[in-house]
């Protein structure tokens, strides 16, 4: 079974984290499912070219993000295909973005995040965010 390495933001604003809720999705355990911004990590690339690249593409926003800002990487088998994703912590100075793939996003602290529909790969970076065990100011 194929298995696809992607990177992925938690982007924080005061205090707050970016949730963006998928669209309609050829498998259905993704659709509608709530996941924190990225993408596939092209060959020959790095994680933070990678990430870059994506958030530009899906949210026309640029983040300043090093390998320092690394948070956690999740392993997770979906039934169609595996998935290695790595994600980063990305404080950001302003919530203005353009919302050009996700069906809709919200802002929560995170003592909200568990009451959204996450993607089942991103659940584990949900918990350690909400079990305050993040490596910056937040």
């Amino acid at each position: 079974m194929k298995t696809i390495e992607v990177v992925a933001a938690v982007i924080i604003y005061d205090k707050e984290i970016l949730c963006m809720q998928r669209g309609e999705n050829q498998h259905e355990y993704l659709s509608h499912k709530y996941e924190f911004p990225g993408g596939k990590v092209e060959p020959g690339e790095s994680c933070v070219d990678a990430l870059k690249r994506e958030l530009k593409e899906e949210m026309d926003i640029e983040v300043n993000i090093e390998e320092k800002n690394f948070f956690l990487t999740v392993q997770h088998q979906y039934p169609d295909f595996g998935i290695i994703m790595h994600s980063y912590i990305c404080n950001v100075n302003k919530k203005e973005f353009v919302r050009k793939e996700h069906a809709d996003h919200v802002w929560l602290t995170k003592d909200k995040l568990l009451t959204l529909d996450w993607a089942a790969a991103d659940i584990p970076i949900v918990k350690q965010i909400v079990n305050g065990e993040i490596n910056n100011e937040y």
